[in-house]
């Protein structure tokens, strides 16, 4: 019996060509995946514009710092030609205790949609007014004194607010009086005496915001509880909570933070602190950001490609058939459609249908168009495999945070093996055989 091993090096040419002429057709299809990620980006930064739109018109992120009482000091220099001047003392609460109810809801314009809320929030606590000693000669303005309290977007206010200190309740005026400790705000007048030591304090406050409300740790001891039916926040700021829950009902969250803790003193005089950039708080975040998902989607384009090319090339090995590389070209053009529909899609529906629709109609397409080319069913109906088996892996991809760079690797490297063991077992990259001729021989 003869066994004749042919002459490969025609078919190995041709593969070799045709591999290159792949090679070349995937660097090019990159032009249309940068564009398509191109675009993705400016849907995305649209959508921060209405963002940022929306918050304008209704309140933006909001930071609450304060209490503060301010005292004012006419300070002599005693040199020649010296004029006097006004120095404020600033004194930080000894107690402060912060609750908040925070009521969101999602505000639409066109596509586009952000967080905004409504929060009722009561603040309560205790001045300890420390020995004041302005110096010789200087003058302590008791009866100047006033409250400030910083906030950020002062259209967020609803109603009137009203400082209720002892006995006495003080109506907030428009604006700072000093912008030494906040940058805005509203101001409380007050009336005070060297006498005054110890001032309890409450108030009231209907504010409005959007993304996020975060505060200052002014008090001495700084007890913060907030609560929401936002199921999914973000904890952001210098502090975490000190305990937290977070059901699909929603969350609460509770921050206990010390003078200790921070990076200020209770009393300063002047512009030498800012509580503003010890701040904490939450952030109302969008639980899918499909922008990002379709932009992470499309950094994959590639391997999607080769991965595909090469499945295709495989087919033709273990089959004897032959696609030409318009076929392939055509196969590509509808993976990278496969992006930008996703994209279009997930503004309209979500991220996660958005994917089902374009994966589940890019694999029927790619199927149905190689039934029309190649005869035999069988590898067609692995290459529908092999998509889906693909498409279902980048999805878990981008589904995952902390593993996705793991899990990707992982995933990789498989189907790295897989390549090296098909490649071998259909002597893909073998050395061109020469014809020989031999003679089997029974024992």
């Amino acid at each position: 019996m003869k066994i004749e091993i042919s002459d490969g090096k025609k078919w190995q040419d041709s593969l070799t060509l045709k591999i290159i002429l792949l090679t070349v057709m995937g660097l090019f299809l990159l032009i249309p995946l940068e564009m398509i990620k191109s675009i993705i980006r400016e849907r995305q930064q649209t959508s921060e514009k209405v963002k940022q739109e929306i918050a304008n018109q209704w309140a933006g992120r909001q930071n609450l710092s304060g209490p503060v009482l301010n005292i004012p000091i006419r300070v002599f220099l005693f040199k020649k030609n010296s004029e006097p001047y006004i120095s404020t003392l600033h004194i930080m609460p000894d107690t402060l205790i912060i609750s908040g109810d925070i009521r969101t809801e999602k505000r639409h314009k066109s596509i586009y949609q952000t967080v905004v809320y409504n929060s009722d929030i009561s603040l309560s606590g205790k001045f300890i007014i420390p020995a004041i000693s302005p110096g010789e000669g200087n003058e302590v303005f008791w009866s100047e004194a006033y409250y400030t309290m910083g906030l950020s977007d002062n259209r967020g206010l609803k109603g009137s607010v009203i400082l209720k200190c002892g006995s006495l309740e003080i109506e907030a005026v428009p604006g700072l009086r000093d912008q030494e400790v906040f940058p805005s705000g509203i101001t409380f007048p007050a009336v005070l005496t060297d006498k005054d030591k110890a001032i309890p304090f409450e108030m009231e406050i209907k504010l409005s915001g959007s993304e996020g409300l975060s505060f200052s740790p002014v008090g001495k001891t700084t007890h913060v509880n907030l609560k929401s039916p936002w199921n999914a926040p973000g904890f952001s700021g210098t502090f975490l909570p000190s305990g937290r829950t977070i059901e699909d009902t929603g969350f609460k969250a509770e921050w206990l933070i010390t003078n200790l803790n921070r990076n200020f003193p209770q009393v300063w005089k002047d512009n030498e602190f800012k509580p503003v950039n010890d701040s904490f708080g939450v952030d109302f975040i969008m639980v899918v950001d499909h922008y990002q998902k379709s932009l992470r989607s499309a950094k994959y384009g590639i391997l999607f490609i080769a991965l595909t090319f090469m499945a295709l090339l495989f087919a033709e090995m273990a089959t004897g058939e032959h696609l030409q590389i318009m076929n392939y070209l055509l196969v590509s053009l509808a993976i990278v459609l496969f992006f930008s529909l996703l994209n279009a899609l997930s503004e309209q529906i979500g991220f996660n249908l958005a994917y089902l629709i374009a994966a589940s109609s890019t694999i029927t397409l790619i199927t149905l168009f190689l039934r029309k080319l190649v005869g035999n069913l069988k590898p067609v109906i692995l290459i529908a495999g092999m998509l889906v088996f693909l498409y279902l892996f980048i999805f878990i991809l981008l589904s995952l945070n902390d593993y996705a760079y793991l899990a990707g690797n992982i995933g990789l490297f498989f189907f790295l093996a897989v390549t090296m063991a098909v490649s071998t077992k259909l002597g893909l990259f073998n050395s061109p055989a020469k014809k020989v001729t031999a003679e089997e021989s029974s024992d």
